[in-house]
């Protein structure tokens, strides 16, 4: 008898569970933060009767939790260690495809210079408060939790506001993830302007995965569309 049939038969059912673009959307969307059904749905441009049914999956799974206020349900990791899991399948995205890097190499002529700044060295710029973080995110996402003194402003916002931004100081955007290029296109934009700017290697839910500082509002609302 195969004693390791029945985990293996665990594994399997997990993983058809994630096998699904939308699923996994959706839970990049809830790793940053409790969202309701209508919000996830506008999000991810899907419908809400279809992103209610993917949500259900996810729910059977383990991987989210709900709470009900007034007639809005809200949707929140599950107990266990998703946001790693999450942080491992990109992880071995990256390991097979290097997907960055490509992005990287087939969108700008010099690629060497966006090379980015990783975890352990803004830890310690940011203790010796010789940077500034800017969170490219929307401000909704913003909201819901982001790095400890970061700035917000939109990536579409940028060239209108940096005049917010200071001057003499080095500069380190980073948006949701490794694979989001909205930190990308903002480096690119900051030192078209002059300003010494990188990208955090790693977004922000590999940050709060990491089990790192994160500031958030002590109460969140989110009513949806």
């Amino acid at each position: 008898m195969d004693t390791h049939q029945p985990h293996t038969e665990t594994l399997a059912l997990l993983a058809r569970t994630l096998g699904n673009a939308h699923r996994l959307a959706l839970l990049e969307h809830i790793a940053q933060g409790e969202r309701s059904v209508e919000r996830l749905a506008e999000l991810t441009g899907l419908s809400l009767a279809n992103a209610s049914q993917h949500l259900q999956h996810l729910k059977r799974a383990g991987f989210v939790e709900t709470r009900r206020e007034g007639k809005h349900v809200f949707y929140r990791l599950g107990s266990g260690p998703i946001a790693p899991l999450l942080v491992a399948l990109r992880d071995y995205a990256d390991h097979q495809q290097a997907r960055i890097h490509d992005l990287v190499a087939d969108s700008r002529s010099h690629p060497a210079r966006l090379e980015p700044i990783s975890r352990e060295e803004l830890l310690r710029r940011m203790s010796e408060e010789s940077v500034t973080l800017l969170d490219v995110r929307s401000e909704d996402e913003f909201a819901l939790g982001h790095l400890p003194g970061a700035i917000n402003i939109p990536v579409e916002e940028l060239e209108r506001r940096l005049a917010e931004l200071p001057a003499r100081q080095d500069i380190v955007a980073y948006c949701r993830s490794p694979y989001c290029v909205l930190s990308v296109d903002a480096v690119t934009a900051l030192r078209a302007h002059g300003l010494a700017a990188q990208r955090l290697a790693n977004g922000f839910i590999d940050w709060k995965a990491a089990g790192l500082d994160v500031e958030s509002p002590t109460q969140v609302f989110d009513p949806g569309p």
